[in-house]
């Protein structure tokens, strides 16, 4: 399996990363993708992907990051020099997308930045990783002015209904990635992949945070990957090891790892 969502990074894993990286393995994780968040911790995230050549960094500035003008202008111009330097190799310019769940202050400065980073995507000839959080409209929106020039990523911690998805995936080479709230009793996440196909979806934590089931509460970490993978697999109606090979290769050729 691929954890194609993981802030391994972050300092929630500072006193047992090496013991928290172990276990993931031993669960039959085989590659972590690192999304930035931003200026603050893109040498953590820098220096974790230096340390682990299994561990993918991307680069972006999260939304909730997203602020004033001049801070934009300040971020934005860290994410545009790392992503030019060659001695980077990112897989995703992410995380980046739009969310309004805490504030709607910033709503069009978000639009705007958002929008210019699938233009560097574009650029870069690299995939988004696009988080969403009650702004699918405004998602949509923005990425509808890029039909047809060969946008590609994942919708990350997909928890949308179908009528949403049906509308994500016209928006260009577009996969989902499943994390741990499809493990939740009352999450609307199960109807929308029982109508995808098994080459639509990536599997993901977002470790520390969105553990599944039996974890919920507590901290996720990559190992927890793997009942996210039985979920799927009882959704779907095949195997977890079907649905282990499947995502791995989406993520493999989405990513280009």
């Amino acid at each position: 399996m691929i954890d194609t969502h993981s802030h391994i990074y972050c300092e929630e894993f500072d006193a047992d990363r090496a013991e928290v990286i172990a276990r993931a393995r031993e669960a039959g994780v085989e590659a972590f993708l690192l999304p930035a968040i931003d200026s603050e911790s893109h040498e953590r995230l820098l220096a974790i992907a230096s340390e682990h050549p299994d561990h993918y960094p991307m680069m972006g500035l999260h939304p909730t990051s997203v602020a004033d003008a001049v801070s934009n202008e300040r971020e934005m111009a860290i994410v545009e020099r790392l992503l030019a330097s060659p001695d980077h190799r990112f897989v995703a310019v992410g995380e980046v997308g739009i969310d309004l769940y805490w504030s709607s202050e910033y709503r069009s400065e978000q639009m705007d930045v958002f929008a210019r980073q699938v233009e560097l995507s574009l650029h870069h000839n690299l995939p988004l990783t696009i988080h969403v959080r009650n702004a699918w409209s405004e998602v949509l929106e923005v990425l509808d002015g890029f039909r047809g020039r060969g946008v590609r990523g994942v919708f990350h911690a997909f928890a949308a209904e179908p009528e949403v998805w049906r509308a994500a995936r016209q928006m260009g080479d577009m996969l989902f990635g499943v994390g741990g709230v499809v493990t939740y009793k009352k999450s609307i996440l199960p109807e929308a992949v029982a109508l995808m196909g098994l080459d639509e979806i990536l599997l993901e934590t977002d470790a520390p945070y969105l553990p599944p089931v039996p974890y919920r509460g507590k901290r996720n970490e990559s190992a927890y990957l793997q009942y996210t993978c039985a979920k799927v697999a009882e959704i779907k109606g095949v195997t977890a090891e079907e649905v282990a090979r499947q995502t791995t290769t989406n993520a493999r050729q989405m990513f280009m790892i």
